[in-house]
């Protein structure tokens, strides 16, 4: 369980605010943070890193204090069991991709397992051997991941790793975090701004904005566009038609069409939850 209730001064483009959550989250939750930017959403993740310091408030971990405000408690990064995968991989440019994977799981027991494990799982080891600036932008984010796993974390933090990718590879490699979340039986906190993604891979969404927490629950589906047939039973001036879809719902519409004709038009249908 990653019990925590983070303060820090923001600084945004409507003036000073202040990031406030509060939040539990169960083992094998994986929590969406969305939000406009400037919400707090990274300053939220490098809170929890370690790699800002907290104003106020407290980070409990399972039975570990990572940070508590009165007394004064602090644990060191490196010491966090955790893993982050930052927007832009943040990849030792010098390094292999086996070099990379290497120095995270430095000081793990059986390292050369780990990362022989991983380079299996995560279908890197024909790149074992490559630099990051040779690897398209899905391999390096899969590099990037099986780093972080690397340290073999209980919290994987996760910074719109997908956003600069293109649709296919995007969607293959959110496939990829669902089952790295659920074959290490991770904690996972991803920050995403596609309702999609969200909706596919999250248990709960944290929606921020000016530091605030807005609201907390279940992901909601976007609505999606279908296509329904309707006659049309009157034109009206202006533009505007009075259609009759199958069914017997009128609804009126914009366009251009004669009395008695077949239309189709396209809706954009909310879920049903």
């Amino acid at each position: 369980m990653l019990d925590f209730h983070l303060l820090k001064a923001l600084h945004t483009a409507a003036g000073p605010r202040t990031l406030d959550v509060r939040l539990t989250l169960a083992p094998g939750e994986l929590l969406a943070i969305s939000g406009p930017s400037g919400a707090g959403k990274t300053t939220l993740l490098r809170l929890l890193a370690g790699l800002d310091r907290p104003d106020g408030g407290f980070i409990q971990a399972e039975n570990q204090t990572w940070y508590r405000a009165e007394p004064r408690q602090w644990l060191p990064p490196p010491q966090r069991p955790l893993g982050f995968v930052f927007q832009d991989y943040a990849l030792f440019p010098n390094m292999t991709v086996r070099e990379n994977l290497a120095f995270a799981a430095a000081g793990q027991p059986q390292p050369a397992h780990i990362i022989n494990s991983l380079l299996e799982s995560l279908e890197l080891r024909e790149l074992a051997a490559r630099r990051p600036a040779v690897l398209s932008g899905g391999q390096q984010q899969r590099v990037a991941l099986a780093r972080a796993l690397a340290r073999r974390p209980r919290l994987l933090l996760l910074d719109e790793p997908l956003s600069a990718l293109d649709l296919p590879t995007r969607l293959r490699l959110q496939q990829v975090l669902a089952e790295v979340h659920r074959q290490f039986e991770l904690t996972t906190i991803l920050i995403s701004h596609d309702p999609a993604e969200i909706t596919r891979l999250a248990t709960r969404v944290l929606e921020l904005d000016l530091g605030q927490v807005r609201c907390v629950g279940p992901p909601v589906a976007p609505a999606v566009p279908a296509t329904v047939v309707g006659r049309v039973l009157a034109a009206r001036p202006g533009g505007r038609l009075l259609v009759q879809l199958t069914g017997g719902t009128q609804v009126e519409v914009s366009g251009t069409a004669v009395v008695g004709e077949q239309i189709a038009l396209i809706i954009d249908i909310a879920p049903t939850l």
